[in-house]
Parts: structure tokens; C-alpha cells; sequence
């Protein structure tokens, strides 16, 4: 106990002599700065009174664009901004999914594809030519499994079973667009909402006050506007992904259908 209240004591003392030594320094560094600031107050008065040119006065930089998105957002009110932003997140995350998707089912090389299974049929016969297709991804091998497995009750059924399973894999391929195609009409209306009960809203502040006053129908129509233009913004934004997936659902059918006609025939030597 006695070497562990030493210890405790001799510790103490050490802090407080470092403590002691600092608010010295400190001092001693307000009262340097104080001198220095004195000096340079004296040199400033002293150079304004000699010199005849006036200070040019440097303005703040502007301010960033993210800035300016928070403070229009901000302005526009949380409630609709809100939901419109809302719109544009679940938006791009069923856009970012499809795209996935397609790179994911266009990806297979249909004329490699075509060729294994050419050389299957005549070498090894249909069964090498399912394992072929049962081991390749992409919507074309699961359409052309599905004609060879139904290839020994003639050809009018592998046209069949393509057609009909090509319209699966196409429900399978366009799976999310509507909800996409939604929001792209969710958007700009919700915008439009919020504008028109900002205006409401400028209305009532109109009849209350009992004058118009500029300054306060500008503020309500600038704060109603900025809903829309963030509406049609988000709209623009999913119009462009949704575009470039409705393109590329476009050329993997178009494959699909190309693939399908080429087995048939290859079939129907066969």
C-alpha cells in the first residue's frame, strides 16, 4: 500500500509540474501574440494613412455544386424532394440489376454455341449436345436444351417448345422494366404535386398577409418550381438507363430468334 500511494504521489507531482510548465507556455505564447498582434495593428494604421491605393478585399470562394444540390433540396422541402428521391433511388437499383442481368445473359457467344453443338449432333449425338446447352448460361442454351430435348418428336415440336420457351426467357429478360417505367412517370408527377401545393401554399400566404408582396410570391414559386425541376431531372436520369435496357433486351431476342431458327434447320438436316 505504501509503495503504491509513493507511486501515486510521485505521479501526481509529475503531472502537475508538466501542467504548470504548460500554462506557462502558454502564457508566455498569449502574451508574444499579443505584442505581435499590437505591432501589426500599429504597421496596419500606419499603412493605411501612407498609402493612397484602397485594399482589394478578396470575395469567398462559391460554393461547391454539392452544396448548392443540398441547399435547393433543403429549399424545396424534405416532404416531396423526399419521395422523388426515393423514386430515383429504387429506380436505379432495379436499373443496375437488369443491367447485371443482360451483360450476365448476352454474354454467351451464340455462333460458338452453335457450332459445339453442330459437331455434338454429328459426332456424339443429342445427348452431348444437352450437355453442351445444360453447361452454358445465357438464355440461348436453355432454349436450345429445351428443342433437343423434345428432338425425337419431330421438328413441328421443337418449334413449339422454342416458341414457347423463348416467351418465357423474354418475360425473364423484360422482368423489373414496368416498375422502372413507373417511376419514370412517377417522377415529373410528384414534382408537379409539390409545385402545385406550393403554390397553395404561396396563395394562403398571399390572403394572409392581405398584399402582395414580390418577395414573398417569388419565394413560394421558386420553392414550389424546384419540386418539379428535381422530378424531371430524376425522370431524365431513368429514361436514359431504361433506354439502353430496352436496347439491349432488343438484341438478345433478336439473337435468340437467329439461334432458334439455325437449330431448327440444323435439326431438320439432321
Amino acid at each position: 500500500m505504501t509503495s503504491r500511494f509513493l507511486i501515486l504521489f510521485f505521479l501526481f507531482s509529475v503531472s502537475f509540474q508538466i501542467t504548470y510548465s504548460q500554462e506557462e507556455i502558454i502564457s508566455d505564447s498569449l502574451t508574444s501574440d499579443t505584442i505581435i498582434t499590437d505591432t501589426l495593428e500599429t504597421e496596419n494604421e500606419t499603412s493605411f494613412e501612407d498609402d493612397d491605393n484602397p485594399i482589394e478585399v478578396t470575395e469567398n470562394s462559391p460554393p461547391s455544386f454539392h452544396q448548392v444540390l443540398k441547399t435547393k433540396f433543403i429549399e424545396g422541402g424534405a416532404g416531396f424532394m423526399g419521395i422523388v428521391l426515393l423514386t430515383l433511388i429504387l429506380g436505379l437499383a432495379l436499373c443496375i440489376e437488369r443491367i447485371i442481368y443482360l451483360h450476365a445473359a448476352g454474354a454467351t457467344n451464340s455462333d460458338k454455341l452453335l457450332n459445339s453443338i453442330e459437331n455434338a449432333l454429328k459426332k456424339e449425338g443429342v445427348e452431348k449436345a444437352k450437355d453442351i446447352c445444360r453447361n452454358s448460361p445465357g438464355p440461348i442454351a436453355s432454349i436450345f436444351y429445351q428443342g433437343l430435348e423434345r428432338s425425337d418428336q419431330g421438328i413441328d415440336a421443337v418449334e413449339k417448345s422454342i416458341v414457347s420457351y423463348g416467351s418465357v426467357q423474354m418475360g425473364l429478360l423484360e422482368r423489373g422494366t414496368t416498375w422502372i417505367s413507373l417511376f419514370i412517370a412517377l417522377a415529373p408527377m410528384l414534382g408537379f404535386m409539390g409545385t402545385v401545393i406550393g403554390m397553395i401554399g404561396a396563395f394562403d400566404a398571399i390572403e394572409a398577409a392581405g398584399d402582395i408582396s414580390p418577395s414573398l410570391v417569388a419565394g413560394g414559386i421558386k420553392v414550389a418550381l424546384l419540386t418539379t425541376v428535381f422530378g424531371l431531372i430524376v425522370a431524365i436520369i431513368l429514361q436514359i438507363f431504361y433506354n439502353y435496357i430496352i436496347s439491349k433486351i432488343d438484341d438478345i431476342v433478336n439473337k435468340m430468334e437467329d439461334a432458334s431458327i439455325a437449330l431448327v434447320d440444323m435439326l431438320a438436316k439432321k
